[in-house]
């Protein structure tokens, strides 16, 4: 997504949040995520279309299983202890580089013989649409606290609830895709203030196509269920409006700041290791207002990555739920399309930020900013031969194609696991 902003001389800066699409494609049934039901045709042949999916792409949402609920008890500390050779290696792969590279990296392939490598690990970064991890972590923990004793009441209301965009979903220029079950046939196009989905498909929206205006109602709908608790189910369109038109602006800032903030901090997850402070549209900046910032770093991420492998992020289902949401189960990018993970599967989320400056006159483009050159991406990679690891890397350098640096880097991580 291009956005320009002009300051003084040209400048442009860019967020980008290319799509991806996640969830098992069984998962229809479950989720009443239509999409995945047109995966499902093409699949069974209804549909005369390819698939095309790289064979770790292939799961079942039974399939998927959290690999570190054995270890539930150990603390985040005792896998964050720097195996001294592995860290040598992980290390020899950036050789000449600056501190433009961070990186964390855990191997649990022999969960008796956890290795764990880093690199600038506490360095702090625009996180980009990697924070939209953040806002699926308050939607499950309020969730939580509306049906503490059923799951199986959290995932109905997921189901079976549908809210209206509203401004909060603008603008956005990535498309969603909205697939019609009776005539086959699926569309793309921008979202638009009229646009009802169901909480699961607002959230699959902000997962799969990393959609803003998703990633913004879904946001708002945490933040609704932390104002009305056990009476959000039944809340109305017209409790919500006038529930936005009658709260100070500031008591929603600092309640819309504290649902996805907190549960990090529940976590052991630092203010400075990751924070999100502002909602991802323009539209929804006259309801919440911006609070702290944002950044992110591969310590506070691994930590998530973690703890969500433990079942430790709100709880056991919760953590496998949110691993589903991050499967890739279509065309995947940057660090996720080494061909190295071609057969492997792949749980991911990646974001960026670059911005131009033209009056360097310096070679400056998508994904090369000469003045922030920001991507991010975090990944489970499973592999059909046992081998298992977890990757933070976080980069900012400059005037260089992030999306093939990491790509190869993924590359060259995998390899080195593998050998």
């Amino acid at each position: 997504m291009r956005n320009y902003l002009k300051i003084s001389v040209i400048v442009i800066i860019c967020w980008s949040f290319v799509g991806l699409v996640p969830y098992p494609i069984d998962g229809y049934s479950r989720t009443g995520i239509k999409r995945l039901l047109r995966l499902e045709r093409i699949k069974n042949g209804t549909i005369k279309e390819n698939l095309n999916l790289p064979v770790g792409a292939m799961k079942g949402y039974n399939e998927i299983k959290l690999n570190l609920v054995s270890k539930k008890k150990d603390s985040t500390a005792q896998f964050l202890v720097k195996n001294e050779q592995f860290n040598k290696e992980i290390n020899a792969l950036f050789y000449g580089l600056d501190k433009s590279y961070s990186l964390s990296v855990l191997d649990i392939s022999d969960i008796n013989n956890i290795r764990y490598a880093a690199r600038n690990e506490t360095s702090g970064y625009q996180p980009g649409s990697v924070g939209k991890l953040a806002v699926l972590v308050g939607l499950f923990n309020q969730l939580a606290k509306i049906y503490p004793d059923s799951f199986d009441k959290r995932i109905e209301l997921l189901k079976s609830k549908s809210v209206k965009a509203g401004q909060w979903g603008m603008t956005d220029s990535h498309t969603v895709p909205i697939f019609n079950i009776e005539t086959n046939k699926l569309v793309k196009r921008t979202v638009i203030p009229s646009d009802v989905f169901t909480l699961f498909e607002w959230a699959d929206h902000m997962m799969s196509v990393s959609n803003n205006g998703a990633a913004s109602i879904v946001w708002r709908e945490t933040l609704l269920m932390a104002a009305f608790g056990k009476e959000y189910p039944t809340l109305t369109q017209e409790g919500a409006d006038a529930y936005f038109k009658n709260t100070p602006k500031k008591d929603l800032t600092n309640l819309g700041n504290d649902v996805v903030n907190l549960p990090l901090r529940n976590l052991g997850i630092t203010f400075e290791e990751w924070r999100l402070g502002t909602f991802f549209t323009r539209g929804s900046n006259a309801y919440v207002g911006s609070k702290d910032g944002s950044t992110g770093s591969p310590i506070g991420l691994m930590k998530f990555l973690v703890q969500l492998e433990q079942g430790k992020v709100v709880d056991e289902k919760s953590s496998l739920e949110m691993k589903r949401l991050m499967y890739m189960t279509d065309r995947r990018i940057r660090y996720a399309q080494s061909p190295a993970l071609k057969e492997a599967a792949v749980y991911f989320k990646s974001g960026s930020l670059y911005k131009c400056d033209r009056s360097k006159g310096e070679a400056c483009g998508k994904y090369m900013g000469n003045v922030q050159n920001f991507m991010n991406s975090i990944a489970i990679v499973e592999h059909p031969n046992g081998k298992k690891y977890m990757v933070a890397l976080m980069t900012n350098v400059l005037r260089k194609n992030s999306a093939s640096d990491h790509m190869y880097l993924a590359g060259s991580i995998d390899k080195l696991i593998n050998k």
